[in-house]
């Protein structure tokens, strides 16, 4: 309800503003208000048509120019115009700036509101103009499968394949290269690495490819395969876990035995099987000149070794030990074998062997102890040997030793009862002192026993040579 005393005409700030010779019929309006406190007419209806949320919106301080429109009539009946006395004219003209500042008052109001909104259209306006700048369309294949097209804000070649969780290690081959910037159309590719264990000719070794198949893989590393032995078909694909794969080249190997020498080209794993197959059979202990189960060279001969042997077996004596310990009661330079040594025996057994016809050198094999030896027991005197025998120096005793001796203190007659220079028996040199056999004691001592032999019997001793005594 308008509780001016003045009525106006009443309309949406979104209806086009009436044009200034439209302002008389207003005038008019004004002076036909009714005063203060007297009822006022209802607000001219608006166009059922009209949307205030689409209309155009003005700028600051602009004036719409609305097409000429009858205004809409009031409910209240308009009176006709009549003569405006002078003095109503300034009531009309300050009527005519309140009317401006109240409708640029709802100008500003409008602008205001519809101010932070025309803030957000350009700010999302900006937002989406970035975000369709930072967008990338790319193309990403993995082991050479179909190539995918991704969008990405990603902005090298590591943050794309780690937003896709693909793994890759040190050698995966990757292009472009990672860490390299990305660009919308450029296309990636992934190639993992497969260990091989590769065993070429005897040679191990670990190597990595990117190859998918067997085939692919030889070509790759340049292993010459033409008319090699792999250990898997050319077509097996290699997974993602390798495999180990087997290649023998061929090779020219000769091979020589029983005066004949043949030369093949073989892919053997072993020297055997390359003998066998240049047509010679390995029997018995044959052999070869290299180990039969090392791998075959290029160029290589071997020479088989036809071989035969037997066993023989000997007695061999083992030899004894002597143990000499000193008795004082023999004159030095006496030795009495007190325990006779007896030698051991040990069996042998021994390998002849004949190679290609020639007889080597027997090799011992084995060897055990028939019989163990008996070690010999010896005395050796240490008492000091008498200077000389009163009464009997005098006489001639070197020659009596020539006449039954001839000399030699370790002289045996015939029937071996009677030894040494003076030929004692062995009862008779035990009774002078003697230990032993007379003819192992040495010549003082035999001399200084003969002595005493004579202080006792005389010459009797020596029938036929006592009497030398005194020539």
């Amino acid at each position: 309800m308008n509780n001016s005393p003045y009525a106006y005409p009443q309309y949406s700030p979104y209806q086009p503003r009436p044009r200034r010779e439209d302002a008389e019929p207003q005038a008019q309006w004004h002076e036909a208000a009714p005063q203060w406190g007297q009822p006022q007419p209802p607000y001219p209806p608006q166009d059922p048509a009209f949307d205030p949320y689409t209309a155009e919106t003005l700028g600051y301080g602009e004036v719409y120019d609305a097409p000429t429109a009858p205004i809409p009539a009031t409910t209240a009946p308009v009176p006709a115009p009549t003569a405006t006395p002078a003095p109503r004219t300034v009531a009309n003209r300050r009527a005519a700036r309140r009317r401006r500042a109240r409708y640029a008052e709802r100008v500003d109001g409008s602008v205001r509101r519809l101010l932070p909104r025309a803030l957000v259209v350009a700010f999302l306006a900006g937002g989406t103009t970035a975000f369709v700048a930072q967008d990338k369309a790319v193309e990403l294949s993995v082991d050479g499968g179909r190539p995918r097209t991704l969008h990405t804000f990603a902005d090298d070649v590591t943050d794309l394949l780690a937003q896709e969780g693909v793994e890759v290690g040190e050698h995966d081959v990757i292009a472009p290269a990672p860490g390299e910037p990305l660009a919308s159309g450029d296309e990636i590719a992934v190639h993992h690495a497969r260990p091989v264990r590769l065993t070429i000719d005897g040679h191990r070794r670990e190597v990595w490819t990117t190859a998918h198949t067997v085939e692919a893989a030889l070509r790759q590393l340049g292993v010459r395969a033409e008319g090699a032995y792999l250990s898997a078909a050319r077509s097996q694909r290699i997974g993602r876990a390798g495999l180990a794969l087997d290649v023998r080249t061929e090779r020219a190997v000769t091979v020589m035995a029983d005066g004949q020498a043949r030369t093949v080209r073989t892919n053997a794993a072993t020297v055997r099987e390359a003998v066998e197959e240049a047509g010679f059979t390995l029997r018995g202990q044959d052999t070869t000149s290299v180990a039969p189960g090392s791998f075959p060279r290029d160029g290589q001969t071997v020479t088989v070794l036809r071989i035969t042997g037997s066993r023989e077996v000997r007695e061999e004596p083992i030899p004894f030990r002597e143990r000499r310990t000193d008795d004082p009661s023999l004159f030095k330079g006496t030795e009495v074998v007190e325990q006779q040594g007896r030698p051991g025996l040990r069996r042998v057994t021994y390998t002849l062997r004949t190679v290609n016809g020639v007889r080597l050198k027997p090799r011992r094999e084995r060897s055990e102890v028939v019989r163990e030896p008996r070690t010999q027991v010896v005395r050796v005197g240490t008492k000091p040997l008498p200077t000389s025998v009163r009464g009997a120096d005098q006489l001639n005793w070197q020659s009596l030793a020539v006449c039954e001796s001839g000399g030699r203190p370790d002289a045996v007659d015939a029937s071996g009862t009677y030894g040494g220079l003076y030929q004692f028996d062995t009862r008779t040199w035990h009774a002078l002192g003697g230990s032993g056999r007379p003819q192992d004691a040495p010549a003082a001592e035999q001399t200084y026993r003969a002595k005493k032999l004579y202080l006792r019997r005389g010459a009797s001793p020596w029938p036929h040579c006592g009497a030398r005594l005194h020539g």
